[in-house]
């Protein structure tokens, strides 16, 4: 694709200036198109100030709040690249992603203005911008930025960092086509439009909450309502609010685990809810039935965030009738399920998932390895072991890697294992993910110690808290005298998994 990207914000500046765009739970900010496009382009001229220009990274280090957006679309404008950090991380493992990517500006919040100068200090950024005083003295004394870079849709746009699998995080590119097609992939079946009005609970730092529904709603010139934290029950009072009459809601599945747990979900009316979707990660049959039986059938799906995420959708009028399917391919992508001599299988065999077409990212920043190993004349390995039935409904069976998902956030074990082996104690370690009814899944950590040395739990547990994400840390661990492993020396984690998990299958 090769013709000129179109800018979303200033096009509904001019059609429709005086509709909400974004809305700041937490301060109550509401900023207009109108608003929202002066403030984009002022923003945009302040990072030009600042030597940013096409190509040039900007990093964003903050919780979720309207300047992240602002951040985005003038980078967009500039041809400059947007790059959301997690703020769940340590500065060890943000200072990796900074280091690869580079930027020339880390904006960030307040909360994270310690690390923030940390980081610029580790990693030779040239220049910070607080949101809050500074950011908005930068934007009044900006003049609006008057033409803007012209990009192509197959241009970078965006990078969003990813665990991998050997331990360290990828960034992978996503282009303004990628993004625009999201738009009309997850658009058309979410009934999303002008007016719709959508509640974004999940982190614009992950693909779930900037794309899911984020952008797609932004492009159609509809309402964002950003909450800075999940809570269950503010966001059922939202849901039901009439005052508000939201339209669309998207979540993990431990989200609408804690909101059909609170007190308010039996007097929440959610009839006005014209979709709620759910993904990243399995939504378990019993907690769908709970929100089918209160009249609100949850759209579940499918993607990554080398997919712009979405590739299956399954819509609602299927949801009972196939729940724990995935759904079906989303209008421009293309699937196939192969074996390992990359064949395609037969229908009912599982096999790898593969995902081709314009929602796939070009590649990853500075990984030519990864590259090379991640796609197949243009086809991008999921690494996830997919079925299709004879209806053509796809099902995510397995993880064909070791990653698992805890509330809605992949961990790979070779990063924790990574960060385990750092202890002098420690002579094997292996971490595998274990079923959870709240965060779907968690980590376990089997250790084996060196002999003659000692490591109490609460050690190795603390050792973990400072170096990862409290996301990433084992919820549990269990000493072994050693681990299995395989003919070629290889930890043997089905192994690992079938002693481990089903002697907590036993117990319960």
């Amino acid at each position: 694709m090769n013709f000129a990207y179109f800018d979303w914000i200033n096009h509904h500046a001019e059609v429709r200036p005086d509709r909400t765009a974004l809305i700041d739970l937490a301060t109550q900010r509401r900023l207009t198109y109108r608003a929202l496009d002066d403030r984009v382009d002022r923003l945009a001229s302040h990072l030009a100030t600042l030597g940013v220009g096409r190509g040039d990274r900007v990093a964003v280090l903050a919780a979720n709040i309207t300047e992240t957006l602002e951040v985005q679309f003038a980078c967009f404008r500039l041809g400059a690249i947007f790059v959301p950090l997690n703020i769940r991380l340590t500065v060890h493992e943000l200072a990796f992603i900074l280091g690869d990517a580079t930027p020339r500006v880390l904006t960030h919040d307040q909360d994270s203005a310690v690390m923030a100068h940390e980081l610029q200090t580790k990693c030779t950024i040239a220049h910070l911008l607080a949101f809050g005083a500074p950011y908005e003295a930068a934007l009044a004394n900006s003049p609006r930025l008057g033409a803007a870079e012209a990009v192509t849709l197959d241009d970078v746009s965006t990078i969003m960092y990813t665990s991998g699998t050997t331990g360290k995080p990828k960034g992978a590119m996503i282009t303004h086509g990628m993004t625009f097609i999201n738009a009309v992939n997850l658009g058309i079946p979410a009934f999303v439009s002008q007016r719709t009005v959508f509640l974004c609970v999940l982190p614009l730092f992950h693909t779930g909450g900037l794309n899911c529904y984020t952008n797609p709603v932004l492009h159609a010139g509809g309402t964002v309502i950003l909450m800075r934290a999940f809570d269950p029950g503010a966001a059922l009072k939202i849901i039901g609010d009439p005052a508000i009459g939201l339209t669309h809601f998207f979540g993990v599945p431990s989200i609408y685990q804690f909101m059909c747990q609170h007190p308010a979900f039996a007097e929440t009316d959610l009839s006005r809810l014209q979709l709620a979707g759910v993904g990243g990660a399995p939504m378990p049959v019993p907690l769908l039935r709970i929100w089918q039986d209160r009249g609100c059938a949850l759209v579940q799906g499918y993607g990554m965030t080398e997919t712009s995420p979405a590739v299956l959708i399954l819509d609602s009028d299927d949801a009972a009738r196939k729940a724990g399917s995935a759904g079906k391919p989303v209008l421009h992508a293309d699937l196939k399920i192969v074996g390992v001599d990359g064949e395609p299988v037969n229908p009912g065999d599982m096999g790898e998932l593969w995902v081709k077409g314009p929602n796939i990212t070009p590649g990853y920043w500075n990984r030519p390895d990864a590259n090379r190993t991640s796609f197949t004349d243009g086809w991008l390995h999921t690494g996830d072991a997919a079925r299709v039935d004879d209806e053509g409904f796809y099902y995510i069976v397995d993880r064909t890697k070791d990653m698992y998902i805890s509330g809605g956030e992949n961990v790979y074990p070779a990063e924790v294992e990574d960060v385990l082996y750092q202890l002098p104690e420690v002579a094997e370690a292996a971490v595998i993910g274990a079923p959870d009814p709240q965060w779907g899944e968690t980590g376990v950590a089997i250790i084996a110690i060196k002999n003659g040395h000692d490591l109490p739990e609460t050690k190795l547990l603390a050792h973990c808290r400072e170096r990862l994400a409290r996301f990433k840390c084992p919820q549990r661990v269990v000493f072994v005298e050693a681990l299995p492993r395989n003919a070629t020396g290889k930890v043997h984690k089905p192994t690992l998994r079938e002693r481990f998990l089903a002697r907590e299958s036993a117990d319960a």
